[in-house]
């Protein structure tokens, strides 16, 4: 049963930072800012405090547009995972 849960947590934090990071990619796109410079603040900043690193590199966005732009995009990417992989709902370990 150990063995499952690890198996079953190490697949959802693979997705959970896939998403992160195809997230960072599409919004790098829309904002036309260098994309591996948005990556890069996926592996240094915790998701609390994403945006506030974004928001320098975008002068003239504001904060309220930018959480919109952030959230269209992970939901655009969470899509894209979603049929690229699957979904990421836990399997049940019984």
């Amino acid at each position: 049963m150990l063995k499952k849960q690890e198996v079953e947590s190490a697949r959802l934090a693979d997705f959970e930072f896939r998403l992160r990071a195809r997230t960072m990619k599409l919004l790098a796109t829309r904002l036309g800012v260098e994309s591996a410079v948005l990556i890069a603040l996926v592996a240094l900043h915790g998701d609390d405090v994403l945006l506030d690193h974004v928001a320098p590199l975008c002068p003239g966005v504001e904060i309220p547009a930018l959480h919109a732009l952030f959230d269209g995009c992970r939901a655009e990417a969470r899509a894209q995972l979603v049929e690229e992989l699957g979904d990421p709902s836990p399997y049940r370990l019984a």
